[in-house]
């Protein structure tokens, strides 16, 4: 049996963009915050379930990830699909708005490994080791 759950959750007061500035400020209070980039570039090739995305995000509590998921879902960023089953599945998806936000996530990466690899102290994680994505 299968039951989505697309209900949506209502803005709760630190959502509500009413005191933006301009647009930069306006987009960095919908993605802005040290996980919320992190969440949709794990998103960006498709579903992933809540376990997925606490084993692959490191250095994140697993009630911080579920609160920056929430707001995730309060933004229309992405979906959050709920299966009645035993025991229970939660699936999160990029929304077509999230996916717009891909190319620049993507920018973001590649200047911080440009910016690490100019840093000895840090090294780039590569893509396939353990907690990153291939």
């Amino acid at each position: 049996m299968l039951i989505i759950n697309t209900r949506k959750m209502k803005k709760s007061g630190k959502n509500i963009h009413t005191d933006t500035i301009c647009a930069v400020d306006y987009a960095f209070q919908r993605i802005g915050g040290k996980h919320k980039g992190r969440v949709i570039y794990h998103l960006r090739n498709g579903v992933r379930r809540y376990g997925e995305l606490r084993k692959i995000m490191t250095g994140i509590t697993p009630k911080m990830l579920t609160q920056v998921l929430r707001e995730l879902e309060d933004d229309e960023l992405i979906t959050r699909h709920v299966y009645l089953e035993v025991p229970p599945r939660v699936e999160y998806q990029l929304t077509d708005t999230g996916r717009e936000l891909l190319p620049f996530i993507t920018l973001l990466s590649e200047w911080g490994a440009r910016q690490m690899g100019r840093e000895p102290q840090c090294q780039p994680v590569l893509a396939g080791q353990p907690g990153m994505p291939a």
